[in-house]
This record gives structure tokens, C-alpha cells and sequence, in this order.
């Protein structure tokens, strides 16, 4: 007999809850808030809202369903079966920090504040969780997500984008080329480099894009096209500007061999789960083969 499906609720820490975990108390925490000219009912009833958005998705699981919850900060150790149906309540970072753990569950995103949020991926309310769950079965969405494989197989992988780069603001040091260069490679020195998908193109990959002036198109979330751009490149007689953005289609791959004591590579701003990169070590950034299924 197959088992029912699971539930599985992704949530975060409210604001509310990590101030009085570090204060001690409400009235200390509010009181800590007084001080600097601020009201905590303001963060409380942000915490209410969402409480009572979890209660209310919590309430449409289907009692022959089973649940499990997992708040953001412990999903690198979680372990996501293949019939379970990931529920993300909160923001739309949320959805970007789970899908790197999933192998192609169906996942949900429900807005637990509707107002604060743009909703490009918690694009329903809690009321809807009931009609969204009956629909995991149907078709969904396959949003496109970035890799990164290290050539000691160390693997990353994103929705939003990747940063490759110096652990804190020192700078990075290293040579980039691409698969269909013909091997030509350019020495850099930079503040990292961003590689981004149609998803992160509402996000950081956007910013970027369009503080640069780019020209280039930015593609669509399901498009399997990726967009990369070099930070702050400096040019030196022994580092290069010439190449500091474009495209990767699918098949192709950004080549990065570090010349640092020290880089890192993170996904959606994770930086507590990073790949870990050493002087004369490789890391080609592509397009996944994973996607990422939305419903709704």
C-alpha cells in the first residue's frame, strides 16, 4: 500500500521571535525597541499574521495527509522524501532557499503577509491552500535553477543566482573563461561573479543588470538561459576587464580557476551553505538539469 502523502511546511524565525529569544522577554525586547524609536507592536502583529497564516494552511492538510514542519535555518538537514509536497510559508526568498534541497516535489508558496511581499513566488494566500493541494497532481511550473560543480565534485545548486567570491569584502582572484571560448581564459581581480537565472532576474541579478546598463535581454523564469556578470572588475597589468558579462545558454558553462588562498561559492544568499574553493581548484557554473516545480 502506497503511503499518503506529506505535508511538509517550510517556515522562518519571525522577527518578533528572535528579538525576545535575544532580549530575554517581551517587555525587554519592547523596551529595546523604545529606545531606538520603535513600536514592537509593529514587528508583533507582522508575527501574529504570520502564526495565524500557518494555523490557517495547517487547517486545509487533509487529515488522512501526514505533516512535518521545518523552519529555514535547519533545511540543510532535512531530509525531503519523494511524495512529499512542500508548503513554503513566508516570503519568496523562502522558496528560493528550499528549492536547492528538492529533487522535483511539487512545492507551494503562500504569502503569509500579503502587502510586504512582491509575490513572484508565494503567489497565494492561505485560503487557497486547500484547491492547491488537490491540484499538486497537475501540471506545475518548471522554473530553471543554476549549478555550480567544483572539480573535486563539490555541487551547488540555486533558483535565484550564484555568487562566487572572497568569504567577507576582500577581493577575488582568478581566471575566467567559457566552455565554447576555444580555451581562452582571462585573469581577474574582482568583488565576485554573479550568475543568475530568469527567477533571480527579479532579485540581485536584476540590480545589477540594470545599474550596469546591460543590454543584454533578461530571461524568463522557465527560459534556460542564464546571465553572469563580474563585479567591480580591476583592470592591473597582470588583471583584465574585457570579459565581465553574458549569457549561458544550456550546454554551455562560465569557467572559474581560483588564484586565492580562499573562495566560496553560495546560492541565494545561503552563505552558511557554500562550497568551499582553494588556489589552482576549478568550478564550471551552468544551467541545472534540476527544476524547480511550482504549483500555481
Amino acid at each position: 500500500m502506497s503511503l499518503a502523502p506529506r505535508v511538509v511546511l517550510v517556515h522562518r524565525t519571525t522577527e518578533y521571535e528572535e528579538l525576545v529569544a535575544h532580549h530575554g522577554t517581551h517587555g525587554q525586547a519592547a523596551f529595546f525597541l523604545s529606545s531606538r524609536g520603535r513600536n514592537i507592536e509593529e514587528v508583533a502583529a507582522r508575527h501574529r499574521r504570520t502564526r495565524a497564516a500557518l494555523a490557517e494552511v495547517t487547517s486545509a492538510i487533509p487529515l488522512t495527509w501526514r505533516q512535518s514542519r521545518v523552519e529555514r535555518a535547519d533545511l540543510d538537514r532535512f531530509l525531503f522524501a519523494p511524495e512529499d509536497v512542500v508548503v513554503v510559508v513566508g516570503q519568496d526568498g523562502l522558496v528560493a532557499n528550499v528549492a536547492k534541497y528538492l529533487s522535483g516535489q511539487p512545492v507551494l508558496g503562500i504569502d503569509a503577509d500579503p502587502g510586504r511581499n512582491p509575490g513572484v513566488l508565494v503567489r497565494h494566500r492561505p485560503s487557497d491552500t486547500a484547491a492547491l493541494l488537490r491540484a499538486t497532481g497537475s501540471a506545475a511550473e518548471e522554473l530553471t535553477m543554476v549549478e555550480a560543480v567544483a572539480d573535486d565534485t563539490q555541487r551547488l545548486v540555486a533558483l535565484n543566482e550564484i555568487y562566487l567570491g572572497a568569504p567577507g569584502h576582500q577581493t577575488a582572484r582568478y581566471r575566467l573563461g567559457l566552455d565554447d571560448d576555444g580555451g581562452a581564459v582571462e585573469a581577474q581581480a574582482s568583488s565576485g561573479v554573479l550568475v543568475g537565472t530568469g527567477t533571480g532576474a527579479t532579485g540581485w541579478v536584476r540590480s545589477v543588470w540594470q545599474e550596469r546598463g546591460s543590454g543584454l535581454p533578461l530571461p524568463r523564469p522557465t527560459d534556460d538561459r542564464l546571465l553572469w556578470f563580474v563585479r567591480e572588475a580591476w583592470p592591473s597589468p597582470a588583471t583584465g576587464t574585457s570579459r565581465v558579462a553574458g549569457e549561458l545558454p544550456a550546454g554551455s558553462a562560465l569557467r572559474l580557476t581560483v588564484e586565492s588562498e580562499r573562495l566560496i561559492a553560495f546560492g541565494d544568499g545561503m552563505e552558511s551553505d557554500a562550497l568551499e574553493l582553494t588556489w589552482g581548484q576549478t568550478v564550471r557554473v551552468g544551467v541545472s538539469r534540476e527544476r524547480l516545480r511550482l504549483v500555481g
